[in-house]
């Protein structure tokens, strides 16, 4: 049994399609565009996407005081080094947040959800940027600290590393 348009059918279609040919449009462009191939095979987590890398995440400030301790301790006369930082405030981590307003028996109420994607690994809270420790002040003790060239380098060093003034930075000899 063949079926076969009749001419009212084919009118209504017609008639439909035109009225309509603007959101058939649209709808057929979206549908393309979800197809369309990124050219990425596997997705990467929010925190790569915002060009953060592991060592960036995990930000700690004893493991900032030994790297800087070993570094500083390369430098001539100054021997073996130790450093102590102080933080200003800690680590902050901004994320996207959505916020809807809604107003209601003329009161305008307000809500915010923070934004989270699905991933491979599970959901994930999109991160939009990531504010490192401010320093307060820096302690360098170490053998050549009585030395004022050894000192005025260790200084310079701190200073450049952390962004502290060379007001905040102490140098003291040790042992």
């Amino acid at each position: 049994m063949k079926f076969q348009w009749k001419l009212p059918q084919m009118e209504k279609v017609l008639g439909f399609l035109k009225q309509y040919k603007y959101v058939l449009i649209v709808a057929a462009a979206g549908l393309l565009l979800l197809l369309w191939p990124t050219g990425e095979e596997g997705r990467q987590p929010a925190a790569q996407q915002a060009g953060l890398t592991g060592a960036e995440e995990d930000f700690s400030v004893e493991a900032l005081e030994e790297r800087l301790a070993q570094a500083l301790s390369r430098i001539d006369g100054a021997g073996e080094v130790s450093v102590v930082l102080t933080v200003d405030s800690g680590m902050e981590r901004v994320l996207a947040t959505d916020r809807t307003q809604e107003q209601r028996d003329g009161e305008l109420s307000t809500q915010e959800e923070t934004v989270v994607i699905s991933t491979d690994a599970g959901e994930e809270a999109v991160l939009v940027k990531q504010r490192y420790p401010t320093f307060q002040g820096a302690l360098v003790v170490c053998p050549g600290g009585d030395d004022a060239a050894v000192r005025l380098v260790l200084t310079q060093a701190v200073s450049a590393l952390t962004g502290l003034g060379t007001d905040r930075i102490t140098v003291c000899k040790g042992s």
